[in-house]
């Protein structure tokens, strides 16, 4: 057994010091990846004592932006990219072209090189995959017309760098650094003509790489990859189905980098979102989310271990100028291009706030700018310092840009909503909820949470599969009813179709304020994640001792968490139909014909419902909606 395991010791080191410093800063009410930077500087060789390797630090740390894009991907379809081609291209382009003519004006001040500024701009105008997408994905952003954009505007700057990455090797030379183009295909193509292709063909192979790579995942990959998923979960093996997930991320990841020269995070995007198409995204995206978000964490890890926190005290000024330009210049230039593009105050603050930050992309030019000799050590440091820094305040950026978005709606006139003279029948009203309006299509976001003035009521938490079935048998019968649900076009549709319903996560706490559960007489949780359902029980018991709580779940230990975090009754899907498929059974066994009915073999499952019974009353159906997976929606 060899001593030296520094692959072993760079992981469990970063996570077990990201889950310590990661927790101290949730007990502080402060993100967790501010944890988990600190613990990145600790284990880093800028500060004593234990230091992991660096090097096999950053390549963990791509592992988690390729698992994450490929995730974004299979909840981005084509078609969602298109329709924010028409901003996403040309504000990428104008936001990027706006920041590196601040970060090149910055370096020509201080006394770099023409070349090395240029390297210093880029570096400081493309904004970081894995700070954008967990930003995203924290406040529910992803499926929003605001969060397709940020993701449109993502890739734009990716292939934007891919072309960089060529194209500065290529022209080091002329812009004073060293020659270091070695790209084996356009040698080849230039011998095959006997003649050296230069810059422009460097260009234009580029060009042709990435459309060769484009193509081919939109005409081969769109029907070779989900046929090969389909095929794998044919097999009945979960493992096998879980392994196929991640050889596709990783290995398309892998290829397009090697072969067409694309980045990995982009590479892995489009295997993703060809991927998404199939019935079987949702189980590949769970299959990939516990390695995702492990992966992802040390990227923030890897971060942190290349800070010096000395560099902040030796160039105070430089460094707070970088951050400046990171945090205030290109956060002002992408509002004032997505409000050019007549989008809402709140759309134009919220890509922003997205953008209000650099990471990975930065650090590899860094890399590439001091070894062609274009960049000054100086400005690696600056662009590390300024890449923590902005991270690290980047959900102040977003706290900020939510508090201003709501001053400026404020002071604006708001046209009164129409109030309906009468509650929508019931009938109407799920029709409503079943097929949202051309309005509501259009709609940014949720408008703000209202509390409710009904007591008496029943609080719906989710409305998914299961969660619209008890709902529309609750407007059916009349009774009040407010649902709290964290995607914002259901909750427009619902308030469309005149049923209050409240915009937000409940189990994070503070949208259920307005549901007023203290007043309420039935919580009904019917989201699948039975962690988070837990959380929102606790809530209702906590206001409400004695609110009647029913949850959902699907395992016996699903159901005993949630029993001791005071549900009164826990429906479990499995359970539920089993007994339907027995009392059907019933009916066409030896029974039919005359012999003993065997109540004891319908009852058995029944008796073991428990308090279920007391739901599929409430809301026939839906204990037949539910398929027992994990991955149903709330």
């Amino acid at each position: 057994m060899p001593h030296e395991m520094p692959l072993i010791a760079t992981i469990v080191g970063g996570l077990v010091l990201a889950f310590v410093f990661g927790a101290i800063a949730n007990r502080l009410r402060l993100p967790p990846l501010v944890g988990y930077l600190v613990a990145g500087v600790l284990v880093g060789p800028s500060t004593p004592g234990f230091m992991a390797d660096p090097e096999l630090a950053a390549e963990l740390a791509e592992i988690g932006v390729i698992l994450l894009m490929f995730g974004v991907g299979l909840h981005f379809s084509l078609k969602d990219l298109l329709s924010v081609r028409g901003i996403a291209v040309p504000g990428a382009v104008a936001q990027m072209a706006l920041a590196t003519l601040l970060g090149w004006g910055m370096g020509v001040f201080l006394g770099w090189p023409m070349g090395g500024a240029l390297v210093f701009g880029l570096a400081l105008s493309v904004a970081s995959t894995v700070v954008l997408l967990k930003a995203l994905q924290e406040r529910r952003m992803i499926e929003t017309d605001k969060g397709r954009i940020a993701v449109g505007w993502l890739i734009v700057e990716d292939l934007a760098m891919v072309l960089a990455l060529v194209l500065i090797p290529a022209a080091s030379s002329i812009m004073g650094g060293q020659s270091n183009l070695h790209d084996p295909l356009l040698a080849t193509v230039s011998r095959w003509l006997g003649m050296d292709l230069g810059l422009g063909g460097a260009i234009g192979l580029t060009l042709v790489k990435v459309a060769a790579f484009v193509g081919l995942m939109l005409v081969v990959g769109r029907r070779l990859i989900p046929w090969f998923l389909h095929w794998v979960a044919y097999t009945g093996s979960r493992e096998l189905f879980r392994l196929g997930v991640l050889a596709i991320a990783l290995g398309v990841a892998f290829g397009a980098a090697k072969l067409f020269g694309v980045s990995l995070a982009l590479g892995a995007f489009f295997a993703g979102m060809v991927l998404s198409e199939s019935e079987l995204s949702h189980r590949a995206a769970e299959e990939s989310l516990p390695l995702r978000d492990a992966f992802a964490v040390l990227f923030f890890v890897s971060v942190g271990m290349m800070f010096d926190p000395m560099s902040i005290v030796r160039n105070p000024l430089p460094v707070l100028a970088t951050l400046f330009i990171i945090v205030i210049g290109k956060s002002v230039g992408a509002f004032l291009i997505v409000r050019v593009f007549g989008r809402s105050v709140r759309t134009a603050l919220t890509i922003s706030a997205s953008l209000a930050q650099i990471g990975e992309f930065s650090f590899i030019l860094a890399e590439l700018g001091v070894g062609l000799g274009l960049l000054p050590q100086e400005g690696r440091d600056l662009i590390l310092g300024g890449a923590l820094l902005s991270i690290v305040l980047n959900p102040l950026a977003f706290y900020a840009s939510e508090r201003l978005a709501d001053r400026i709606e404020a002071r604006q006139p708001r046209a009164a909503a129409p109030a309906p003279e009468s509650r929508a029948a019931p009938d109407e009203a799920v029709a409503e909820t079943k097929a949202p309006a051309a309005a509501v299509a259009d709609a940014d976001e949720a408008p703000k949470p209202v509390a409710t003035v009904l007591s008496r009521h029943t609080v719906l938490v989710g409305y998914g599969r299961v969660g619209r079935l008890v709902g529309e048998g609750l407007i059916a019968r009349g009774e009040p009813l407010v649902v709290v649900e964290d995607a914002a076009r259901q909750v427009l549709a619902l308030q469309a179709a005149g049923i209050e319903a409240l915009a937000g996560n409940a189990a994070a706490g503070e949208i259920m304020a307005y549901a007023n559960l203290a007043g309420a007489a039935n919580l009904v949780v019917a989201i699948p994640n039975a962690f988070e359902a837990g959380q929102v029980v606790e809530q209702g018991r906590r206001a409400n001792p004695g609110l009647f709580i029913l949850a959902r779940a699907h395992s016996d230990a699903e159901v005993e968490h949630l029993k001791q975090h005071g549900a009164d009754g826990v429906i479990m899907g499995e359970r539920e139909i089993a007994r339907e498929m027995l009392l059907q059974l019933a009916g066409h066994g030896p029974a039919a014909a005359g012999g003993d009915a065997g109540p004891a073999a319908a009852e058995a499952p029944a008796a073991e419902a428990g308090a279920g019974e007391q739901a599929a009353a409430a809301a026939p159906g839906a204990a037949e909606a539910d398929d027992g997976g994990a991955r149903a929606a709330g």
